[in-house]
């Protein structure tokens, strides 16, 4: 009685355990999700922010915030593509590693940038405008070329598979469209080499020549002799030619 106790105790113990685990995983997705919300709702102000002060205020103050806003969207724009890209190709993982990297050097910049747009001393802040607009230039230089990297590595990636299957759906397409293929025409029975003659047993022929008339040949049928003449009354006898 008692060991059934203790187990009863035992799985009561273990399901609030699996409770209290389960809230605590749920309470920190929510948490996860309810800051990312909240980063993403600063980060959209902060845009808005400093797009209407790149049009708004001009000077110094008005290129600082363009430079804000061209570093924010190129890092975020790059950081987007590797992310998305590392879930079907893993060689982006040394891409990510070095985005890291440049990403330190660019929070660095953004934090300087925004110090500058508080400054009140405008002669400072043209002098220091050219060295931030080059290093800004420098790292969304680096940052476009990692995402164009990364894109074009998958668009060569799907045109290579998109060829494969284009060509093995014309094989396909081919075998299913069999009775569409003529058969080639047969080639025409070899002619039998004529014989060659022997020289020795060819005789030469000549063409006949006109026979002679022969005694064993038919004679043509000698013409009848003439018939006798009539007599008529008005010719004359002829008179009898003396004998003496």
């Amino acid at each position: 009685m008692e060991a059934v106790i203790a187990i009863v105790a035992l799985l009561f113990v273990l399901f609030l355990a699996l409770g209290a685990y389960a809230t605590v995983k749920v309470v920190g997705a929510a948490k996860r999700g309810v800051d990312r919300t909240i980063t993403q709702a600063r980060r959209t102000v902060e845009d808005h922010t400093l797009r209407a002060k790149s049009f708004a205020q001009p000077g110094p103050v008005g290129e600082i915030a363009q430079l804000r806003l061209k570093l924010r969207t190129s890092m975020r724009a790059t950081q987007d593509t590797l992310h998305a890209g590392v879930a079907e190709d893993e060689t982006l993982k040394e891409s990510i590693g070095l985005f890291e990297r440049l990403s330190v050097h660019g929070h660095e910049l953004d934090g300087e940038l925004k110090r500058m747009e508080s400054e009140p001393d405008r002669a400072t802040l043209a002098q220091r405008l050219p060295s931030l607009r080059e290093r800004t230039e420098r790292l969304t230089h680096s940052a476009d070329s990692l995402r164009w990297a990364a894109r074009d590595r998958a668009h060569r990636f799907a045109n290579d598979d998109l060829d494969a299957l284009s060509a093995q759906i014309d094989v396909e397409s081919g075998a299913l469209r069999h009775w569409t293929k003529a058969e080639p025409p047969l080639p025409p029975p070899p002619w039998p080499e004529a014989p060659v003659a022997d020289h020795a047993t060819v005789q030469q022929t000549w063409p006949q020549t006109p026979r002679s008339h022969s005694a064993e040949e038919p004679t043509s049928p000698a013409l009848d002799p003439p018939a006798d003449r009539p007599v008529y009354p008005w010719q004359k006898k002829p008179r009898p030619e003396s004998t003496t």
